[in-house]
C-alpha cells in the first residue's frame, strides 16, 4: 500500500513539475516579447536622437567623480555632479545632432592635445637618464644634447644660433 501510494505520490509529482516547466516557459515567452517589444519603442524612441559618443562617457565619468567626492562631505560636488549628468543625458536625447558632433569633435582635439603633451612628457623623461635637452634662447627650439661631454657651444638647427651650456 504505501509503495503504491508513493508511487502516486511520485507520479503527481512530475506532473506538477511537468505543467511548471510549460508554464514557466510559457511566461518566458512573454517576457521575451515584452523585452522585444520595449527595444522596439526604444530604438524608434531615440531614432533622430543624437545618442552617446566620447565626449558623453567622460561626462558620466566626471559625474562618478564628483558623487564620489561628494561622499566626503563637500556638497558642491554632488550639485556638480547632478548638473554634469543632466547635461549628458541632454545630449544623449537632443535632436540637434550637429551641435553635439561639434562638441565631440572639440572635446576629442583637446583630448588629443592632452595626450600628446603627455606622450612628449614621458619621451622627454625617458630620454633624461642619456640626454640633456635644452631650447634654443631665441627660436625655442628643443635640442637633445648627449650627456657626459662636459661644457660644449650648441648650434640650434632650426635659427642657428649658438650657445655654451655643460651636457
Amino acid at each position: 500500500m504505501e509503495a503504491c501510494s508513493f508511487i502516486f505520490f511520485l507520479e503527481s509529482f512530475i506532473l506538477r513539475l511537468l505543467h511548471y516547466e510549460k508554464e514557466s516557459s510559457r511566461i518566458n515567452n512573454i517576457e521575451i516579447r515584452r523585452c522585444d517589444i520595449m527595444r522596439e519603442k526604444l530604438y524608434h524612441f531615440m531614432q533622430g536622437r543624437y545618442g552617446a559618443d566620447q565626449f558623453n562617457r567622460f561626462l558620466m565619468i566626471l559625474a562618478i567623480i564628483c558623487f564620489a567626492f561628494s561622499l566626503f562631505g563637500l556638497r558642491i560636488f554632488y550639485i556638480f555632479g547632478i548638473a554634469i549628468f543632466i547635461y549628458a543625458y541632454f545630449r544623449v536625447f537632443s535632436r540637434n545632432i550637429y551641435k553635439r558632433r561639434e562638441e565631440n569633435y572639440a572635446y576629442i582635439k583637446y583630448e588629443y592635445k592632452l595626450r600628446q603633451r603627455f606622450l612628449t612628457w614621458k619621451q622627454d623623461m625617458q630620454q633624461r637618464k642619456i640626454y640633456h635637452i635644452y631650447r634654443c634662447p631665441s627660436c625655442k627650439q628643443k635640442i637633445r644634447v648627449p650627456r657626459g661631454k662636459g661644457r660644449i657651444e650648441i648650434r640650434c638647427p632650426k635659427c642657428s644660433q649658438t650657445f655654451i651650456k655643460k651636457s
